[in-house]
């Protein structure tokens, strides 16, 4: 083909396309966000549309500018359709013995070591803050379990018997 009939920019390396975040939510299952989760996705989106995104369109460097807005649309995206699709479940009433969506459950392992988690939907995951999706292991085997309750629970270093000493909403 002659050269005439292509453009400069093809002569150009490629840019790799920013991959969409998809969701670790199951097919089929509901997207389920504790309203303080909700909120804070609320207030990231707003925080991005209303003073990050205008920063970035501000950048000198126009190949720049366009890269830091694709980011900030596909996060902006991703929390739309997040916020789109959640349904949010709020605190249960008192007494909360019981281990339902949103509690922050702690549990003493057999050797008296305790570990807390809290149970949150799977786009508020947060493992370092000990913050577990409820469709993750580790919460379908506390779901549902009370208070003083011990339940199995398989660790790569084996089965474990875990007491649920405290739930808090």
């Amino acid at each position: 083909m002659s050269k005439a009939f292509t453009r400069e920019s093809d002569d150009l390396p490629e840019r790799p396309s920013a991959l969409r975040p998809v969701s670790a939510l199951p097919p089929g299952a509901k997207n389920y966000l504790t309203a303080d989760g909700a909120q804070r996705m609320r207030e990231e989106l707003d925080r991005l549309l209303q003073t990050e995104r205008p920063q970035a369109a501000q950048t000198p460097d126009p190949e720049e500018a366009r890269r830091l807005l694709a980011g900030l649309d596909q996060r902006a995206a991703f929390l739309n359709e997040t916020l789109r699709t959640a349904v949010i479940v709020p605190a249960p009433p008192p007494p909360h013995d019981k281990v339902l969506f949103g509690a922050t459950v702690t549990v003493r392992q057999q050797d008296g070591a305790e570990t807390c988690y809290r149970i949150v939907g799977v786009d508020e995951t947060d493992i370092d803050r000990g913050w577990v999706s409820w469709c993750s292991p580790i919460a379908r085997a506390l779901l549902n379990a009370r208070l003083g309750q011990s339940v199995r629970f398989r660790f790569p270093s084996g089965e474990e018997r875990l007491e649920i000493v405290a739930i808090v909403y």
